[in-house]
């Protein structure tokens, strides 16, 4: 029986992750803030990167699914032993190098840090890293694109866009994600190496945002408003204390194409992602 540590085992990633483990016969220790009891295969360690009760000294592999900088940080001290680790990142590392925001600016620091530790920690133990960035990530209804629009269009029954929202996206189901960590696992041609993740459909912004809102019970309605008067919008919804997390940087991106290669993640291990197909559950319903 193959055994696997698992960070972020508890996000989106991670429960479609330990699903197909569980389905595969391995052994998981799946590392979790709160304590869970254990299911199946599964064993549930409590802890944060600072400290984790029962960690095994080795595993076959170490997968992580949750913030790369603080794994890279953990993975750097040595404290578990694999040959094989497979860690995802962020093709924001691509797509926000030239942000006007500088807490943006600061997220891309963070993961060209975390990636190069990661590889420098791998290389010194002897061990093969691979890393994945995913795109516009969304299925298991908890992300922080989709399913925030979809609460919103909820309480509203509308949502709001600015006009020209036609930059191109490539949203990626959790579940394609969880199928790459284990297909990279045996693939000898991925290791060392960082490949983007795309989802298998490649649309506008606000077509994303149309069949979202379509999904909806009762279905929500799209506003386009000029980009003036969005602005305008946008800047009352932040002083009533809402839409915060919606930089202008975020915005003028609603513009731009965020569009990359599978390729090379086909070529080496098979990648197939699904076209994007949202339903109430990839919601949050």
């Amino acid at each position: 029986m193959r055994t696997a540590l698992v960070f972020g085992a508890s996000g989106q990633i991670g429960e479609a992750l330990l699903a197909r483990l569980d389905a595969r016969d391995w052994q998981v220790f799946a590392v979790s803030r709160t304590p869970r009891p254990p299911s199946s295969n599964v064993q549930w360690l409590t802890g944060e990167f600072e400290g984790i009760d029962g960690l095994p000294d080795r595993v076959d592999v170490i997968f992580s699914t949750g913030p790369l900088d603080g794994f890279a940080q953990w993975y750097g001290r040595g404290l578990v032993a694999a040959p094989r680790v497979v860690a995802f990142g962020s093709t924001s590392l691509d797509t926000k190098q030239a942000s006007g925001d500088a807490y943006e600016r600061d997220i891309v620091a963070r993961l060209q840090a975390a990636e190069r530790l990661v590889f420098d920690t791998a290389s010194a133990t002897g061990a093969s890293a691979t890393l994945l960035r995913p795109t516009l990530v969304y299925g298991a209804g908890r992300d922080q694109t989709l399913a925030r629009i979809a609460a919103m269009a909820r309480r509203m029954g509308f949502f709001v866009l600015p006009r020209g929202a036609e930059g191109r996206r490539q949203p990626v189901h959790v579940d394609d994600l969880a199928a790459a960590a284990l297909a990279v696992v045996d693939a000898p041609a991925t290791h060392g190496q960082a490949y983007a993740l795309p989802g298998g459909e490649t649309l506008a912004y606000r077509e994303m945002v149309v069949r979202t809102l379509a999904a909806l019970d009762p279905p929500a309605t799209l506003w386009q408003l000029p980009m003036p008067v969005f602005r305008a919008v946008l800047s009352f919804a932040r002083m009533a204390g809402a839409m915060r997390g919606l930089s202008d940087d975020a915005v003028a991106r609603m513009r731009e194409d965020l569009v990359f290669d599978a390729t090379p993640a086909r070529n080496d291990f098979g990648y197939a992602p699904r076209a994007f197909i949202v339903d109430r559950r990839a919601l949050g319903a």
